[in-house]
C-alpha cells in the first residue's frame, strides 16, 4: 500500500492539492500539525526545546509560546538549525507511527502527507512515491501576496529560502502543475489519483 509525500513551495497550491486529494479518499496527514504536537506539553520534543532556548520561551499554560520561539529563531540560521536538529526527528517519528496508526486501523488507500520540507528535512525514507506541486513564480507570488496579504519584497524573500523546484523535482515520482483553475487541477489530480489507485493494487 502506497505512501505519498505530498510537496511544494510556498504558494504552489499544496495544501489545496492536499484538500481535493482527501475528497477523492486519500487520508490526509499534515506535517506542519504533527511537527507543532511534538513541542506541545508532554510532547517528544518538548523538553529538549525548553533545555535548548530557555524557560523564557514557555507561556503560562506549559505550552510553548511560538511567537517568542519564532523570534529566536528567524533570520538566525544557527538557531533555527538548532530547533529543526529536535523537531525534525521527531516529527519523522510521529508521521511514521500516525502511518501505522492509519493501516492498522483498516486505510487500504495511498496515504498523502502533505509536509512543504520533507526533501529538506530527510522524511523521503517515510514514502513510497513524492508528488511535487508547483507553479509559476508569477502565480505563486499572486497567491501568496493574495493570501497572507505580504508586500511584495516579503513574498520573494519567503520563496528565494525555500529548496527551488528544480532541486524538489530530482526526488519526485510524479509533478502536478498548478497554473489554471481549480476545475483543472480537479481533473488532473481525477487521473493522478486514478493512476496511483492502480499502483497501490
Amino acid at each position: 500500500m502506497l505512501t505519498i509525500g505530498l510537496t511544494g513551495g510556498i504558494g504552489s497550491g499544496k495544501s489545496t492539492v492536499a484538500q481535493m486529494l482527501g475528497e477523492l479518499g486519500a487520508p490526509i496527514i499534515d506535517a506542519d500539525k504533527v511537527a507543532h504536537t511534538t513541542y506541545a506539553p508532554d510532547g517528544a520534543a518538548y523538553g529538549a526545546v525548553i533545555a535548548a532556548f530557555g524557560a523564557d520561551i514557555v507561556a503560562p499554560d506549559r505550552t510553548i509560546d511560538r511567537k517568542r520561539l519564532g523570534a529566536i529563531v528567524f533570520g538566525n540560521p544557527d538557531q533555527l538549525n538548532k530547533l529543526t536538529s529536535i523537531v525534525w526527528p521527531a516529527t519523522f517519528a510521529a508521521i511514521r507511527a500516525k502511518i501505522a496508526e492509519l493501516r492498522a486501523g483498516g486505510a487500504t488507500n495511498p496515504i498523502v502527507v502533505e509536509a512543504a520540507i520533507l526533501i529538506e528535512a530527510s522524511w523521503t525514507p517515510l514514502f513510497d512515491e513524492i508528488w511535487l506541486v508547483r507553479a509559476s513564480h508569477e502565480q505563486m507570488v499572486a497567491r501568496i501576496e493574495r493570501q497572507r496579504g505580504l508586500k511584495p519584497a516579503e513574498t520573494e524573500a519567503r520563496i528565494r529560502a525555500q529548496l527551488s523546484d528544480r532541486e524538489r523535482a530530482k526526488y519526485a515520482s510524479a509533478v502536478i502543475d498548478n497554473n489554471g483553475s481549480l476545475e483543472n487541477l480537479r481533473e488532473v489530480l481525477d487521473l493522478v489519483w486514478l493512476g496511483a489507485l492502480r499502483r497501490n493494487a
